[in-house]
């Protein structure tokens, strides 16, 4: 784990917020009963209200971005922070401050690079819309089949993150598909990613969400088979081809069938469709044995390039300690 020059790691409470007025003094006042001191940043997204002013008073270092859309609000986020454990929560008032301990303990002993607050681990009592758990269960299962991991909560919008994993995380997004796609970059980055179970409350009175359910749905869905076509291609492209394939085998099954017992070709056009079927899905399977040699070795430079980062990392604070302690 980083260190400052005095030994406690730096702590970075980071609150994304776009027109919760109702609500950011008291998440910034609880956060800094919990960790006197952390810096705790305001994000301020195009706020409407009094977000920013009930922000200051509270006390929060007041930062604003002006591209609409949560994602870009992380992105500034990690870019402009320097810390070493880096804590995002929500700044409508829906999840406990005072578990934060918890959910810092394993990034600060170096077991962890990404901590999620999960709504959904068993024995949490979290009051969901049903259409938020109905929604958080597909995309849930969706990741889990197809990367390989046992999540049980991907869109919280309580987590801890190293600094390392903060630093190596490219992300794009702009929207609330955001902590998906952190998600599954980190995990394909081979991040470790643990959960800690917290209970996520209702909204103060006057305080609304700003998800919009049919868009913003839509957009984590696109996000999701966006990364596992870029992630995962030859099991994408092949899947792909092969059902193209099967597809095209069946009409074309039939025209063979046709041609034996008469002896002549009159069903061109199920000949045509069944032939390009069949190659465009060869050709799938292809594209994607490509697509997965070239992302294999983009991943083995970019985990070279990680142990690289590190390197210098430790190098620094080996250099940072020996200088604290010749002042000393």
């Amino acid at each position: 784990m980083p260190v400052s020059e005095t030994g406690a790691p730096r702590v970075a409470v980071l609150i994304p917020c776009y027109n919760e007025e109702v609500t950011v003094a008291g998440v910034v006042a609880q956060f800094r009963a919990e960790l006197p001191a952390a810096d705790i940043y305001v994000f301020d997204n195009n706020s409407q209200d009094r977000t920013v002013e009930r922000a200051q008073s509270a006390g929060a270092i007041i930062r604003r971005v002006q591209r609409q859309g949560k994602g870009y609000v992380v992105q500034a986020m990690f870019r402009e922070v320097d810390a070493d454990i880096y804590i995002m929560i929500d700044g409508d008032a829906t999840y406990p401050a005072d578990a934060v301990h918890r959910l810092m303990a394993p990034v600060e002993r170096g077991e962890a690079d990404m901590v999620i607050g999960s709504r959904l681990l068993e024995g949490t009592a979290s009051r969901f819309r049903l259409l938020n758990r109905f929604g958080n269960l597909l995309y849930r299962r969706l990741l889990n089949s197809i990367f390989g991991v046992r999540l049980t909560d991907l869109l919280s919008g309580y987590r801890v993150f190293s600094r390392r994993l903060v630093r190596g995380l490219p992300l794009v997004g702009g929207g609330f598909e955001t902590e998906a796609e952190m998600t599954i970059k980190a995990i394909e980055r081979g991040f470790v990613i643990v959960e800690s179970p917290v209970d996520l409350g209702e909204r103060p009175a006057g305080s609304h969400s700003k998800i919009r359910i049919l868009q913003d749905g839509w957009l984590i869905l696109s996000t999701i088979i966006t990364l596992f076509r870029d992630y995962r291609p030859l099991t994408f492209f092949g899947a792909l081809g092969l059902a193209l394939i099967a597809l095209g085998t069946i009409p074309g099954a039939w025209v063979i069938r046709e041609y034996v017992k008469s002896g002549v070709m009159d069903h061109w056009l199920p000949a045509l469709l069944s032939g390009g079927a069949v190659l465009t899905g060869v050709i799938s399977v292809f594209v994607g044995v490509i697509l997965h040699t070239i992302c294999r070795r983009f991943q083995e430079l970019d985990r070279q390039l990680q142990i690289f980062e590190e390197m210098i990392s430790r190098n620094n604070i080996r250099d940072a300690i020996g200088n604290s302690a010749r002042r000393q």
